[in-house]
C-alpha cells in the first residue's frame, strides 16, 4: 500500500516526512496538483460495476486502489502549470482529481472539506470557544463605530487579517500588529477587520496534534521585548523553542476541536498569559513543523509518517493540571 502526498515539489517540511517513511520502506508517491496535464496524469475507468484508477507522477505510477493514505500538504493550483492554464481546467482537473481519491478507502491528513472550512477563522474562534479553549474578546467588523466601542472596552488591541495571508502571488503572512492609541477606525468601512485583545504574554505556544499524539512546544518572550512585537513569526531571534507539557485541561480541548473539525492534523497556536493560561489564538490545518523539530527535537515528520503508514502509537500523555 502506497502514501500518496500532495505537495510542491519544493516542501522542506514534506522532505523530512518522506525520510521517514523511505526509512520504513513504505511506497511513497508525491505529486503536485499543479502539474497535471505537464508532467502528472491521471485516469480512472468505471466499467461493470467496477473502478480502476492510476496516477503518475514524474516516473512513479500508482494505482488508486492501492493508496493507503493521502496527505493533503501544500498542494499546488490543479493544472496551475499546464500549456494553456484556465479556471475551467483547474475546475476539471480538480474534480477528475479529488473525486476519484475521495472513495478509494484512504485515510486522509486532512480531508479537502474539512480542511476547506477549518481554514476559516471566524469558524476557528467560534469552535475552540464551544471546546473550552480561552479565546481572547475578538471583533470582526466593517462598522467603524462598532470597532471604536470595542476599543474602549478594551484599550490594548491588536489588529490581524481575518485571511491571514497578503493577496499577492505567491501570497505572504501578514504579521500581527498592535493597534496604536486614538486610532479612528475609519478604514474599517472599506474592509472586514479582525481586533483582538492583547494577551500579555509571557512565552508562545505551538501544539502540534497528529491523529491522537499531542506535540507541544514553548517559547519564552524576553523580559525586555518591545511589547509592540507581537507577532512571533516576525520577532527578533531570542530563546529557543522547548518541549511543553500539555494541560490537561487543553489536551482535552484540542481533541475535543480536531474531532468537531474532522481533522487529522493541526498547529495550534496559543499565547501563554502570566498566570499561565494558555489564550487561543490559531489552528493551521497544514501549519509548518519543521522549526519546531530543530529546535525541541520532538519526532514530528516520525509521527506523522507513523500516521500516514497506519503504524501510529498511542497518543502522548499529557500532564496533570
Amino acid at each position: 500500500m502506497t502514501v500518496l502526498i500532495l505537495t510542491g515539489e519544493e516542501d522542506v517540511t514534506a522532505d523530512m516526512v518522506v525520510a521517514h517513511l523511505n526509512a520504513s520502506s513504505v511506497p511513497v508517491v508525491r505529486l503536485d496538483p499543479a502539474d497535471l496535464t505537464a508532467g502528472a496524469a491521471l485516469s480512472g475507468e468505471y466499467v461493470h460495476g467496477t473502478f480502476r484508477g492510476h496516477l503518475s507522477s514524474g516516473e512513479r505510477l500508482v494505482s488508486v486502489e492501492a493508496i493507503r493514505a493521502v496527505w493533503v500538504r501544500r498542494p499546488g493550483v490543479p493544472a496551475a502549470r499546464a500549456a494553456q492554464p484556465s479556471a475551467w481546467l483547474t475546475q476539471e482537473t480538480a474534480q477528475a482529481l479529488y473525486g476519484m481519491l475521495r472513495d478509494c478507502g484512504a485515510r486522509w491528513m486532512n480531508d479537502p472539506d474539512a480542511a476547506r472550512r477549518a481554514r476559516y477563522k471566524p469558524w476557528q474562534l467560534r469552535l475552540a470557544q464551544r471546546c473550552g479553549l480561552p479565546v481572547p474578546a475578538t471583533l470582526i467588523t466593517t462598522f467603524p463605530q462598532a470597532a471604536r466601542e470595542f476599543a474602549e472596552r478594551f484599550p490594548d488591541l491588536v489588529v490581524k487579517p481575518v485571511s491571514g495571508a497578503h493577496p499577492q502571488e505567491p501570497p505572504r503572512a501578514v504579521p500581527t500588529s498592535r493597534v496604536a492609541p486614538g486610532t479612528d477606525f475609519a478604514a474599517v468601512a472599506y474592509g472586514p477587520t479582525l481586533l483582538q485583545r492583547r494577551i500579555a504574554k509571557r512565552a508562545d505556544v505551538r501544539l502540534t496534534a497528529v491523529g491522537g499524539t499531542l506535540l507541544a512546544a514553548r517559547k519564552e518572550t524576553a523580559a525586555d521585548a518591545d511589547p509592540d512585537q507581537v507577532d512571533v513569526r516576525f520577532a527578533p531571534p531570542g530563546a529557543p523553542w522547548r518541549p511543553a507539557e500539555v494541560p490537561r485541561a487543553v489536551a482535552r480541548s484540542v481533541h475535543a476541536y480536531l474531532r468537531r473539525a474532522r481533522l487529522a492534523y493541526g498547529a495550534f497556536d496559543f499565547a501563554e498569559d502570566a498566570d499561565g493560561t494558555w489564550w487561543f489564538l490559531e489552528c493551521n490545518q497544514s501549519g509548518q513543523f519543521g522549526f519546531v523539530e530543530v529546535d525541541t527535537g520532538q519526532p514530528i515528520a516520525r509521527t506523522i509518517a507513523e500516521w500516514l503508514a497506519g503504524t501510529a502509537r498511542p497518543g502522548t500523555p499529557v500532564a496533570e493540571s
